[in-house]
């Protein structure tokens, strides 16, 4: 870039879950390393968004949450002058919004954006790695992803005295989850058959909800385990750092395990790991056929992450 002229700026707008906005860092960081100088800024959920700029792919967030936003998804809404201002002062808007009846790119047009494209949040069974899908419509800006998987880069908080292996037993959806009374089960087997590694329980809200997390604490009460349960994204990235091995199912929190490169096993019932398991050499799925997560014995899986952690 010449010395005195502006930085492009670009804006990227995406809604959507943890696993979501994580499958779309890719194609933030394809933006990046085709626009180096770009001033690159993230319009969706807080905090969720601020994983952007841990990785270092963006500058800068703002939250979706405002109230002025939503008048954007009203037809010819007449918008706040400095929200008009805001959007304009893009050289290019990325939006990965749900927008059936075309009402936010009208309104985008109307108010004089530069460039403005259209990236569906749709992911098709069958269609590839989630992250692929997600970054495909930047090929209509002669942007091509070659490699898929999301990197997050986060300083370790501290040393930590024995290997940590972290265990998530939940997701957004119960459907594809392992009963909570197998994960009770093997928590206990692991803190027996491993006493040279520490667990660490991860929990979020959802568990709280579901009442998962209250059972395992109480469930536990006679072995030693770290409880990180709610932290904000950015401090879990930064913890879960710090581990060994991870062994989840297919949740946004995987996703953040694997974008921090810790080596992860991962059950998947119903859906397809094809599509939506995390990608990175340090990966291990394992798929129940049936697609229901209740059939996978206990033994079973018990082997699989014995397996697991002794490769490591």
């Amino acid at each position: 870039m010449e010395q005195g002229a502006k930085r492009p700026r670009v804006l990227v707008i995406r809604g959507g879950a943890i696993g979501d906005f994580i499958l779309t860092l890719p194609a933030i960081r394809l933006l990046r390393d085709n626009i180096p100088d770009a001033h690159i800024e993230i319009l969706g959920y807080q905090p969720i968004i601020e994983l952007a700029v841990v990785a270092g792919i963006a500058d800068s967030t703002r939250s979706l949450e405002h109230a002025a936003m939503a008048r954007l998804f009203v037809p010819e809404a007449v918008l706040d002058a400095a929200l008009r201002d805001y959007f304009r002062s893009f050289n290019l808007v990325i939006s990965y919004l749900f927008d059936p009846d075309g009402i936010l790119r009208a309104n985008m047009e109307r108010i004089g954006v530069k460039t403005y494209l259209e990236a569906s949040h749709e992911v098709t069974p069958g269609g590839g790695p989630a992250a692929e899908q997600l970054a495909k419509p930047l090929q209509r800006l002669a942007m091509f992803l070659d490699d898929p998987a999301p990197r997050i880069a986060v300083p370790v908080m501290a040393q930590v005295k024995k290997p940590i292996m972290a265990l998530h037993p939940g997701s957004g959806s119960l459907k594809k989850n392992w009963p909570v009374e197998n994960w009770i089960e093997l928590g206990i087997d692991l803190a027996k058959s491993f006493p040279e590694r520490e667990i660490a329980l991860v929990t979020g809200e959802a568990e709280a909800e579901r009442g998962i997390t209250r059972k395992i604490i109480e469930a536990w009460g006679s072995i030693s385990f770290h409880h990180w349960d709610q932290l904000p994204l950015v401090e879990l990235a930064s913890k879960l750092t710090s581990c060994q091995a991870f062994v989840g199912h297919d949740s946004g929190i995987s996703h953040l395990a694997a974008a921090c490169g810790l080596p992860c096993l991962l059950f998947f019932g119903p859906t397809d790991p094809a599509v939506w398991a995390p990608r990175g050499a340090e990966l291990r799925i394992h798929a129940e056929p049936s697609g229901d997560l209740a059939h996978l014995g206990f033994k079973q899986a018990r082997d699989v992450v014995y397996q697991f952690l002794i490769a490591r």
